[in-house]
């Protein structure tokens, strides 16, 4: 049952549907702030670490104005972690050059740059989640729709979010019951693995056919429709206003080496 719960669409569908200031904004706003953020993320150098600090201030405000526990973004993050370290592990094997000395201790620019990669990916990935989480799939894509996005795009993205879970949750219990019937042993040959991946496949087909009859005997006719559609108004404007001036001033000015310098006596 633990493992389930990392799969399940239903945690992130119910942090959408809470009612707070930042749920009723505008999903095009939202989805604008996050991606400034993400280039603002990105287009800082490759060595730097103390000016990327000040920008964790969105991801939190974001979670405390929207009710969103802590935790539910952390596993999240901690989940997709070891991607990041894969894509930067040798690093520090590549690039010897000294960059950075503290005491008796000489840093490369590839711990550097190691320790760069690691806390973009926990901005980037993390400011997703909460996108996510404070707006929810179905007013995201109707976001993407409006904002000019093929619908035919919207609507797979839909879909591959929605029924990727129902997948993953059908292979879940088909590996459950083949432990059930395998006298306790928990480790499965190759040939098992192979012969559950087609017996999901016809599942999935099955489920699929199923799923597309039932929606288009209810009329669906390839339309996302929400029941409450925003329209951007001053608090909107004033969220994305404030949000960009905000990056803008961390781009250009580090107030963590402004602040040391201030402490240390420097300015």
């Amino acid at each position: 049952m633990k493992a389930a719960r990392y799969i399940e669409v239903g945690q992130m569908d119910e942090l959408g549907r809470l009612d707070t200031p930042l749920h009723r904004l505008d999903a095009r706003v939202k989805m604008a702030a996050v991606v400034l953020f993400v280039v603002t993320v990105m287009s800082f150098p490759r060595y730097e670490i103390s000016g990327l600090m000040p920008l964790f201030l969105f991801p939190f405000v974001l979670m405390g104005s929207g009710k969103i526990p802590f935790g539910a973004i952390f596993k999240k993050v901690a989940l997709a972690l070891p991607f990041a370290l894969f894509v930067g592990l040798f690093n520090p094997l590549l690039d010897r050059t000294p960059v950075l000395t503290l005491g008796p201790w000489t840093i490369s620019g590839g711990w550097l740059s190691f320790f760069s990669i690691l806390l973009r990916f926990t901005l980037t990935v993390s400011a997703a989640l909460i996108l996510l989480a404070c707006t929810g799939i179905y007013r995201l894509c109707a976001g993407l729709e409006r904002l000019g996005v093929p619908p035919l795009f919207a609507t797979q993205l839909l879909f591959l979010y929605r029924y990727l879970f129902v997948i993953g949750g059908e292979a879940l219990r088909m590996i459950r019951s083949v432990r059930m019937r395998s006298a306790g042993s928990k480790k499965l040959s190759l040939r098992i693995y192979s012969t559950l991946t087609g017996h999901l496949l016809l599942r999935s087909i099955d489920r699929a056919q199923r799923i597309y009859r039932a929606m288009v005997s209810r009329g669906f006719d390839g339309q996302i429709r929400v029941l409450h559609r925003t329209r951007p108004g001053w608090r909107d404007l004033l969220f994305l206003i404030g949000w960009s001036a905000f990056f803008i001033l961390v781009r250009f000015y580090n107030p963590a080496v402004a602040l040391g310098g201030w402490l240390t006596g420097e300015h």
